[in-house]
């Protein structure tokens, strides 16, 4: 049985159950059965699915590593986390996280004026606000705002001029104001794709010196009882905890000295965001558990605090990809194979063939289970001379279709009398044996980080898991970019099943969506977001909740400002004023472009 993976990417998230692939949580639904419902109802082209009790599980894991590792180590500090809204504002998502979250009093970061009043308007009561980023006066306004109504808000300033708009509104404001945080840019180094965070030339934070003058500036200011924070951040996905303990040695030794600097206020580190999200299907790529990530923390605080002789920290974590990444899955039904042009009934062979077509058509005809990777390589080398051939004029384009064609059969029969045997032998003909599976989905809309910075994510078909995949899969997307493509990658060999699409439906799960992707998805060739669902099991079944249909060509339209109802009028004055048309031809198409123009903009098979 071929696993993609699960073993080493899914945290027991799921399970193969006979030929398909199961939810392993509660009464445990098939993924292609949730599906199937939702396209029985009509809807097609590509459904993001979330389950909410994947968020549940991150955030239980979250808070009760850190309280097991504090009760362990007797650590004084108390531990908080908030969610960056960056990593994913849809409502179907940011409802769901407030509301399994309240307990924890969990809270949100905001990066943004549009983030800020988004916070302000879903954060629930006693939960804390953090304010990252550049900020203008008309922001740091409506924290104030957010202040004088009673939210537990912390402005983190990330350069001196955000300080100084800070101490100007302080001098007019009645009532509460804002907590103060500082963004200290750390010497450490950071880590992967995201080091550039943190060290002397990173975009955010307060150099050494620049903390000197914003201790003294608020002190002069009377603000420095209202510094509470500081914040660090040194990378997106951290795979090895070496960098995190020299980020945090660092940060702990500021923390103790702008403490003793008159800053008596200053309780809590912001350990921002980082850890990490395992997306490897070969092999793990991460060197630590949570468990060992918290344990670490927590002692080197706590033994920086013992040596300054200061109180030990509370602990803010910004981490919204561990939270997020694995409660979406996209599910993406397969549109076409490109290999199913070839068969044995388009040959045209003629009374009198070249000899390299004869032969070809020996090797398939006598292939067996013996000879396989033989006449394999054979046929391989066949249709290269029919190509140079070709070129040379000696052979015509009938040729050419028919050594294409026979070849193709070989491969075909010899992957079949292979497929019981490890397929990476086959390594050395990969580009000759991969099927194209074109896919009904946008990889820029849906997958943004694997077209921007080449980020895995896992994939795997739901079905037909009880079966050996022969092919090695190359996924197109059907934008009409080039880069719409998952290429076949032997570091991630992803192999997939022989399916007929006229008789069965294939469908590939993308896995681990939910950080990022969504807010980044690009409009090209104006495919919009994809339809979703919120599937809420139970040990009884499953429901499917929120389901909201992807955009429809005229609102995508919309969205952009044209005016739809001009586009409305433009082509029913066409139609009109067609001669050719009677006036029941004139209805019909009204009608159907009205249908039309309602259609979200993904494929639907024909019926």
């Amino acid at each position: 049985m071929q696993r993609y993976g699960l073993d080493i990417w899914s945290e027991d998230d799921f399970k193969i159950v006979g030929s398909k692939l199961h939810i392993n949580y509660k009464s445990s639904p098939s993924i292609f059965e949730i599906v199937k419902k939702i396209r029985d109802d009509g809807n097609r082209g590509p459904i993001l699915l979330r389950f909410p009790h994947l968020i549940k599980k991150q955030i239980d894991l979250l808070y009760e590593s850190f309280k097991s590792s504090a009760k362990e180590l007797n650590y004084k500090g108390d531990f908080k986390a908030v969610f960056p809204l960056k990593v994913n504002q849809f409502p179907n998502f940011i409802n769901r996280l407030l509301s399994l979250s309240k307990e924890y009093n969990y809270g949100l970061e905001a990066g943004s004026k549009a983030e800020l009043l988004l916070a302000i308007y879903k954060i629930n009561q006693n939960s804390p606000i953090l304010v990252n980023g550049f900020k203008d006066r008309e922001l740091i306004k409506l924290a104030f705002l957010s202040a004088k109504i009673g939210q537990d808000i912390t402005l983190t300033i990330e350069g001196i001029h955000e300080l100084e708009s800070i101490i100007e509104l302080s001098k007019s404001a009645k009532g509460a104001i804002p907590k103060i945080g500082i963004r200290i840019k750390l010497h450490s180094s950071g880590v992967g794709i995201w080091a550039k965070s943190v060290g002397a030339n990173s975009k955010f934070g307060l150099t050494s010196t620049e903390l000197i003058e914003a201790i003294d500036m608020m002190k002069k200011h009377s603000l420095i009882e209202h510094l509470k924070m500081i914040h660090f951040h040194i990378g997106s996905q951290i795979d090895s905890i070496a960098p995190l303990k020299k980020a945090i040695k660092e940060a702990g030794n500021i923390y103790s000295d702008l403490k003793k600097m008159g800053a008596t206020n200053l309780d809590t580190i912001n350990l921002g965001g980082g850890l990490a999200v395992e997306y490897s299907q070969s092999k793990r790529s991460i060197n630590y558990s949570l468990r060992e990530y918290s344990n670490d923390v927590l002692f080197m605080l706590q033994t920086i605090a013992k040596n300054k002789n200061v109180d030990e920290p509370n602990i803010i974590l910004e981490s919204g990809r561990f939270v997020s990444a694995s409660h979406a899955i996209l599910v993406v039904p397969v549109f076409e194979l490109f290999s199913q042009e070839y068969n044995i009934d388009l040959l045209r062979l003629k009374s009198k063939n070249p000899p390299l077509i004869d032969e070809l058509y020996e090797l398939y005809r006598d292939i067996n289970k013996k000879s396989a990777r033989e006449f394999l390589n054979d046929s391989f080398d066949h249709l290269n001379s029919i190509f140079t051939l070709f070129d040379l004029g000696y052979v015509d384009l009938i040729d050419r279709s028919n050594a294409e064609i026979l070849t193709f059969l070989i491969m075909k029969k010899a992957v079949y009398f292979l497929k019981d045997g490890d397929l990476a032998h086959l390594y050395g003909i990969k580009d000759h044996i991969q099927e194209k599976y074109l896919m009904n989905f946008s990889l820029f809309q849906s997958m943004a980080d694997f077209w921007g910075l080449k980020q895995h994510f896992p994939i795997m078909p739901l079905s037909k898991l009880d079966e050996k995949p022969t092919h090695s899969a190359n996924l197109w997307d059907i934008t009409c970019d080039s880069d719409g493509e998952v290429s076949f990658n032997e570091d991630e060999p992803l192999y997939l099943h022989h399916v007929d699409l006229k008789n069965e439906e294939y469908f590939i799960g993308i896995f681990k969506l939910g950080a990022y992707q969504e807010v980044l998805g690009m409009r090209h060739n104006l495919f919009a977001h994809p339809s979703e669902a919120t599937i809420i099991i139970d040990n009884k079944g499953y429901k499917i909740e929120n389901f909201q249909e992807s955009l429809s060509l005229i609102d995508i339209l919309s969205e952009l400002n044209y005016d739809s109802a001009k586009l409305k009028s433009k082509f029913n004055d066409l139609i009109k004023n067609n001669k050719d048309l009677d006036s029941d031809k004139k209805d019909k198409f009204r009608s159907l472009f009205e249908v039309l123009i309602n259609e979200n903009s993904y494929l639907k098979t024909i019926d």
